[in-house]
């Protein structure tokens, strides 16, 4: 039985970034706290607070503080969270992933120039809450090509289309393939970062020869969920697991290809850690 990971696996530069940065902060012996976790990995945020570091859950906790370091996370904030750190006096170290910052610039722009700013992404996801904040103007957020059709632009306002950078690529493709079809005024930011398609179109080519697909990631990571829903569509038996605890394989003996992908906040150790036991066990 082979045992393959996908050609793009693991964290991504931004999230690298973000949690060096932590790291490194945490071994300063300052009061070190992050603005939500700093990434979606419970793996990860349960190691840095071993360290000392704190996770601060929202503005009013930020307001509350008496001192201290604050870490922006890679996802980013919404603008007003500056202004908060500002008038606390607080020390903020920006952690933001660039091509996240992209966004924030891009709609700030785009609402200033009197352009309503359509932004594809899940509406509760932290990044989208950081790029509605940097909208000066009026702003929609959609999820679904259903959404989509549903959408009616305010009248005589150019629209200026970003995604959140973990998207699925074919989704955005599809919902900016309507507003086209509908004849609107549209200038379109394809912000899906380049490791996202990298990672999904890599898992997509794995899950499509192996025989059983194993999904590494955190439980409330957008980017690794689209890897799985990726992932099923090509292969039946795919697995979705935070921790080597959460994997309870049975393969039968028929199996010759065991896929391994993860998503961009999973730190390499535990992607060993399944191959490893996989290698051993089957």
């Amino acid at each position: 039985m082979e045992i393959k990971l996908a050609k793009c696996a693991g964290f991504c530069f931004g999230v690298k970034r973000a949690v060096d940065t932590v790291y490194e902060q945490a071994e300063t012996g300052k009061t070190i706290y992050t603005y939500g976790p700093i990434v979606h990995n419970e793996e990860v945020v349960k190691d840095l607070n071993k360290k000392g570091v704190k996770v601060l859950e929202d503005k009013a906790a930020l307001e509350c503080l008496e001192g201290g370091s604050v870490i922006i996370r890679a996802h980013g904030v919404p603008e007003e969270i500056y202004r908060v750190l500002e008038k606390e006096n607080l020390e903020c170290i920006d952690a933001t992933c660039p091509f996240v910052k992209k966004i924030h610039r891009i709609v700030e722009n785009a609402g200033k120039e009197g352009e309503h700013v359509v932004i594809v992404g899940n509406p509760a996801h932290p990044e989208v809450e950081g790029i509605v904040g940097w909208c000066k103007g009026s702003v929609t957020v959609l999820e679904t090509a259903e959404e989509a059709e549903k959408f009616v632009p305010p009248q005589g306002k150019k629209i200026r289309v970003v995604s959140q950078t973990t998207f699925n690529y074919n989704k955005f493709d599809y919902i900016v393939e309507i507003f086209q079809k509908k004849g609107y005024n549209v200038t379109v930011a394809n912000t899906i970062c380049n490791a996202t398609e990298e990672r999904q179109s890599s898992a997509r080519e794995l899950a499509r020869e192996a025989d059983v697909m194993i999904v590494i990631g955190g439980k409330h990571s957008s980017n690794t969920r689209k890897l799985y829903e990726i992932c099923s569509e090509e292969c039946a038996d795919t697995y979705f697991i935070q921790t080597l605890d959460d994997l309870h394989l049975e393969l039968p003996k028929a199996v010759r290809l065991v896929g391994i992908t993860a998503g961009a906040s999973t730190p390499n150790k535990l992607i060993e850690e399944v191959q490893n036991y996989v290698r051993i066990n089957f």
